[in-house]
């Protein structure tokens, strides 16, 4: 399934897509993949899965904690892809989210081939601006995968124009300025910036990241925007479980809570 399909499916069915990350290697590679695929057992339409890097300098403290302790263990590219590889036949697309570094020292074109060998549908780039996108620009295009830029409150219209006119399968909407995390309330920027968004290229969907943790929020941020990304929350779920199978369960939970907010009318 692409992107596309998750995002007119839900359009159909009159709601917001559901979003969510998981590290790959955290809290083992097997157990990435269980959890992923509890996520999506119970409601969530498309997963980033994130590639640990050693300087997550857009990661806040719950996701950065997760980064290093699965590269303490080892973590390697090759364990992302075949994470991708393992739940690409789940039932939602997989997007990778990484940071460009690492997509360069391992080879921009290699690294196209080998995500979409392994099922995956693309890639959310935070840190590789539009500008500088030229090669990924190439390599996507060659591969047939999606790719997400960013925005943020403080971006320019032009600048809006130009990075949505450049992504394919939505628009990432970085609804507060800072580092990633959940947070007791959503963003009172984000309805303005979804529009801001939309009037600039209504082609392309937005979805809204950085602060959703629980399916009322949820809710409030399917009421307008596209989708709803959910990350820290997830993440900590398998944190703070007294064992992996405890931390699946969990993940399991919030995502059909979560699920069940961007279905709410």
């Amino acid at each position: 399934m692409s992107v596309a399909v998750a995002f007119e499916k839900a359009r159909a069915e009159g709601r917001s897509v559901l979003i969510g990350y998981l590290p790959a290697g955290f809290p083992t590679v097997p157990g990435a993949t269980d959890a992923i695929r509890a996520m999506i057992d119970n409601g969530v339409d498309v997963v980033e899965v994130g590639l640990p890097y050693s300087d997550p300098v857009m990661d806040g403290p719950v996701i950065q904690r997760a980064t290093e302790a699965a590269l303490a263990g080892g973590f390697r590219v090759a364990d992302g892809l075949r994470t991708v590889e393992a739940v690409a036949s789940a039932g939602a697309p997989i997007l990778v989210m990484t940071y460009w570094n690492l997509v360069e020292r391992y080879g921009v074109q290699r690294f196209a081939a080998d995500l979409a060998g392994a099922g995956g549908a693309g890639l959310i780039t935070p840190d590789l601006i539009p500008d500088e996108s030229g090669p990924w620009l190439e390599a996507s295009d060659a591969h047939d995968l999606d790719r997400v830029f960013l925005v943020s409150p403080s971006s320019t219209d032009a600048r809006i124009a130009m990075t949505a006119g450049r992504c394919r399968g939505f628009v990432y909407a970085t609804s507060v300025m800072g580092v990633t995390g959940a947070r007791s309330s959503t963003s009172t920027a984000a309805p303005a910036l979804v529009e801001r968004i939309r009037k600039a290229d209504p082609s392309v969907p937005v979805a809204v990241g950085l602060g959703v943790s629980n399916g009322e929020q949820a809710a409030e941020v399917g009421a307008f925007a596209d989708g709803v990304i959910v990350g820290s929350a997830l993440v900590r779920c398998l944190q703070d479980a007294a064992t992996p199978a405890a931390g699946v369960a969990a993940v399991a939970a919030l995502s059909a809570d979560l699920a069940e907010g961007v279905r709410r009318r």
